[in-house]
């Protein structure tokens, strides 16, 4: 069977998003241990860590999420979906999908209304950045989503890839070993 050749592309945007989710952890991790630091042990706090650390945690969100429901790791609640018969889980799985598209379409015109709305603003500890770069994760992590949502209706579900499950890092199999 041949793969499909969105497929590749679709998997540098979910490394894409793993790797920025990864990494604003790391920062967010790094960041408040400073600001704690600074404030309680040099006794001067600093104004900048905690709205970088929100910045980061609302990209770790939004850009995780995305990861997450092309990979299959999202919250989903099965216990009456699991019950019924393959026809009628069809059709849950198709009005999930069609109110996923909805939730990412409004959340991406809404959040990108915000961002516009707010980029001639600038936030007090950082008034270097414009409030509404600080809004951006919104609307590109619901774009992400709606990326991959519509690559599971078109494509069928992606979590059983390798780049997925971090197979594709080794290609020994159980029954080599």
């Amino acid at each position: 069977m041949t793969e499909h050749k969105l497929l590749r592309p679709l998997d540098a945007i979910y490394l894409a998003c793993i790797w920025i989710a990864g990494i604003s952890i790391v920062l967010m991790s790094l960041i408040i241990p400073w600001g704690v630091f600074a404030r309680y042990v040099l006794g001067t706090g600093s104004h900048w860590p905690e709205p970088v650390a929100v910045l980061l945690m609302v990209s770790f969100t939004f850009l995780g999420a995305a990861a997450s429901y092309r990979a299959g790791a999202h919250i989903a609640v099965g216990m009456l979906t699991d019950r019924l018969p393959p026809a009628m889980r069809r059709q849950c799985e198709l009005l999930v999908d069609a109110l996923m598209v909805v939730i990412c379409l409004f959340v991406m015109v809404w959040g990108m209304k915000l961002v516009l709305e707010t980029m001639g603003q600038t936030l007090g500890d950082l008034p270097w950045l414009p409030v509404g770069l600080t809004y951006l994760p919104l609307p590109v992590g619901s774009f992400m989503t709606l990326v991959f949502v519509l690559e599971k209706i078109f494509l069928g579900s992606q979590a059983h890839r390798a780049v997925v499950t971090f197979d594709h890092e080794s290609e020994v199999t159980v029954s080599e070993v």
